[in-house]
């Protein structure tokens, strides 16, 4: 695919977008996720549990995407994170980092007053599309 291009991903394996977006784009060597928040794909409705569970949730919602794109959490460049209440720092970190145990992607972390279905995390991620 020519760089100028960009390929729509969409997946039945993680949420479906409920607004004007797509789950992600692929233009030239690159994804980019639109955030993703706990929701489980199969019923549409947000994960039982705090931020552990969410945080989880999350980061398999983003490897579905990225997947589909033919990528994985293995090619992530930059995650960027939204906490909706920034003393779940501690309990997100230690979830966060089993999914990226060594050589972690580049990471912001914001704190904001709210995100879309009262999730307590967001997270957004720009990765390398897997070499064919």
């Amino acid at each position: 695919m020519p760089s100028h291009q960009r390929m729509v991903v969409t997946t039945d394996t993680a949420p479906q977008a409920v607004a004007a977006y797509s789950q992600a784009l692929v233009v030239g060597a690159f994804v980019y996720t639109s955030g993703q928040i706990g929701l489980n794909p199969e019923s549409g409705t947000m994960v039982d549990g705090g931020i552990n569970e969410q945080t989880r949730q999350v980061l398999e919602n983003v490897s579905a995407v990225l997947q589909a794109a033919g990528s994985g959490l293995d090619l992530a460049i930059k995650n960027t994170c939204y906490l909706a209440d920034m003393s779940d720092f501690g309990a997100f970190n230690e979830v966060y980092r089993t999914f990226f145990p060594s050589d972690p992607p580049a990471r912001t972390t914001i704190g904001v007053s709210a995100l879309p279905q009262d999730a307590r995390v967001e997270i957004e991620t720009v990765a390398l599309v897997r070499p064919a």
